[in-house]
């Protein structure tokens, strides 16, 4: 059954007008009334059963069902705060951490970040990283759809109470000696962040800053990863600790 993602409230037993953007996607699928969907509104497990009641030139009317619940999320939250990889490499990573159940992603620009944008332009590439996330929600199952924060500098970021949050377990992809396998950590009782660096990883200053923050030099093996396939990696261990 086709699942869509619905930011207005759902209710049982009412009718909704569907957002544009999934109003569109079900006009794509040439869904008809009467045909049956799922929505979700990104915010907790809850799913609801819909049916088409009316199709509009640009508009799409529901009657939203049964809400149930379908728990899809890993029971320990985890956070990445990634060095933006260049070109499509962070819709990519965007879109299968979503898959792995990523709690939030947070965009950084490093010392050796080839993407570097501000104002306007930044907004716009954050909105588009959200709906790559929603996407990844609607297709996968998954029905909390991971925040795409505003992109910051590493420094920045260091400073936020996200980063320096006592509770979490934070730690930091290191190639540097002594650095702790990933799969060794004990789970924290609360979420963990990870960090992790773009393209050539993070500069030894910046994993000097991250360590004087309270980071944890942690390691994923011998091998040299690819900026989205380490954090991907590391984002799927740490939910199965």
């Amino acid at each position: 059954m086709p699942r869509f993602y619905c930011a207005t409230p759902l209710l049982s037993d009412s009718e909704l007008d569907l957002p544009a953007g999934a109003a569109r996607h079900v006009q794509v699928l040439r869904l008809q009334p009467g045909d049956s969907i799922t929505l979700f509104d990104g915010r907790s497990q809850d799913e609801f059963d819909a049916t088409v009641t009316r199709m509009g030139r640009s508009d799409v009317q529901v009657r939203v069902g049964a809400a149930r619940s379908a728990a899809r999320e890993p029971a320990r939250q985890v956070h990445l705060a990634v060095g933006m990889p260049a070109n499509d490499r962070m819709d990519w990573l965007i879109e299968k951490a979503t898959e792995l159940g990523v709690a939030s992603i947070q965009p950084l620009m490093t010392e050796r970040s080839v993407l570097k944008l501000s104002g306007e332009r930044a907004e716009k590439k954050v909105a588009h990283w959200q709906s790559v996330a929603i996407a990844a929600c609607e297709q996968c199952g998954g029905n909390r759809v991971p925040e795409v924060r505003a992109m910051q500098t590493l420094s920045q970021w260091l400073k936020s109470p996200l980063a320096v949050e006592a509770s979490s377990q934070r730690l930091l992809l290191s190639l540097r000696p002594g650095s702790t396998p990933v799969a060794q950590w004990a789970p924290p009782s609360g979420p963990a962040w990870f960090l992790s660096g773009p393209e050539g990883g993070l500069s030894h200053s910046e994993e000097e800053l991250a360590l004087q923050a309270g980071f944890s030099p942690a390691s994923l093996g011998p091998r040299v990863l690819r900026a989205e396939t380490a954090a991907l990696a590391a984002l799927t261990l740490l939910t199965q600790l």
